[in-house]
């Protein structure tokens, strides 16, 4: 890769002056409504397709932009400064389609990648289920082979974009008897026959993406739509949150920078004792924690995600899984600290939906829990370090 590890080049850059200002012409206006409304927003998806921006990381050789890894976290950190759930559009399309584009024959990558990339279809992940989340391999969802095909019976829990996806990475048991050493992934098609949703989540936050069970009653599917072997399910499904925890990061910064950049606006125009608050040596000290939580948290995800581009080009990084890990824990946590700093600067406006930053608040809290809690992820870097 050209670009060195931690510095976005030139072309990042000019990318993030893109997508921002689509975000703020296009995105920002609505998210509140979005938030209240609770519905996912086609216009939304409908203009960051008209600007390729929905699912910047499919490669070129599928109809796509075939945007690197800190160029997708670049889009994504973007989008959530302005709204969270909008940011789950390009970053779940990469969580869905990441498994494909590491296993999946050559076939079934042009079949599923390039309608993605026209914009024509979201792809979802579907790993957890209601007894097997933090466990993910403890899942009970079984696939029964039959001739050419697998019967797939099931429920998945928790997936994000459920419903309004065409497509699911989906994983299920093929070996009962070989643990995490049998289970498949498979893509579902929504309109395959036996396919069905739970109502969707009343949520916290990112209310304007939705989040459903999915359920799977006598599913046929052709024995091809099996992503890599039998029995590599899990792997791969571990491999994707290596690349994708970033991504959820991403989510994070961007959060976090919208609520620190309307904390400082309010903070020079507010007006306590005569003077603007931001004279006041107190909370000149929380903007300052909470612009270096931030920018800490930057560097290491844009770090993760340079070794995450090489990974995918074919170079192993051996600390892809800790980095990814600590990236993904770290700017979860900041987010969640700078958001909170930000309801508490703008006082009992903060905490009104008036201002975005209560908004803000609760849509950061998910970035702690999903694609793994950041309890897992302490877990997963200490294995990394000590083993």
């Amino acid at each position: 890769m050209s670009f060195p590890l931690y510095a976005p080049a030139e072309e990042h850059d000019m990318l993030r002056e893109t997508v921002r200002a689509l975000a703020d012409e296009k995105i920002a206006p609505h998210a509140a409504e979005i938030d209240e409304t609770e519905e996912f927003s086609w216009d939304v998806y409908k203009a960051l397709v008209a600007a390729d921006l929905h699912a910047v990381h499919v490669p070129e050789q599928y109809g796509g932009a075939g945007a690197d890894a800190l160029a997708t976290v670049i889009v994504i950190e973007e989008v959530a400064r302005a709204c969270a759930s909008s940011s789950l559009i390009p970053a779940v399309n990469k969580l869905g389609t990441v498994p494909l584009l590491l296993s999946a024959s050559e076939e079934l990558k042009s079949r599923y990648l390039a309608p993605v990339a026209r914009g024509e279809a979201m792809f979802s992940y579907a790993l957890s289920e209601p007894e097997a989340g933090s466990d993910a391999a403890a899942m009970k969802t079984r696939a029964v082979a039959d001739g050419d095909s697998y019967v797939l019976n099931g429920t998945k829990m928790w997936i994000t974009n459920a419903g309004v996806s065409e497509y699911y990475t989906l994983m299920a048991v093929t070996d009962p008897s070989a643990g995490a050493r049998g289970i498949s992934a498979f893509v579902v098609e929504k309109s395959d026959e036996g396919v069905s949703f739970g109502p969707k989540e009343k949520k916290l936050g990112i209310k304007g993406s939705p989040t459903r069970q999915v359920i799977l009653d006598n599913v046929r599917i052709p024995a091809d739509r099996m992503v890599g072997a039998p029995g590599t399910g899990f792997k791969t499904a571990l491999a994707t949150l290596d690349h994708t925890r970033i991504t959820i990061a991403a989510q994070a910064l961007g959060i976090a920078q919208g609520a620190l950049d309307f904390a400082i606006g309010y903070v020079k125009e507010r007006k306590q004792f005569g003077r603007p608050i931001a004279d006041f040596q107190g909370l000149q000290f929380m903007i300052a924690d909470m612009s270096m939580k931030l920018e800490a948290a930057r560097q290491l995800t844009y770090h993760a995600a340079a070794k995450s581009e090489r990974a995918m080009a074919g170079e192993p990084q051996k600390d892809l899984t800790f980095l990814s890990s600590a990236a993904k824990c770290a700017a979860s946590d900041a987010a969640m600290e700078i958001t909170t700093d930000a309801v508490q600067l703008l006082g009992g406006y903060g905490y009104t939906k008036d201002f975005p930053v209560e908004r803000m608040m609760r849509d950061a809290k998910i970035t702690q829990i999903y694609e793994g809690t950041n309890q897992i992820q302490r877990m997963v870097m200490a294995r990394q370090l000590l083993k």
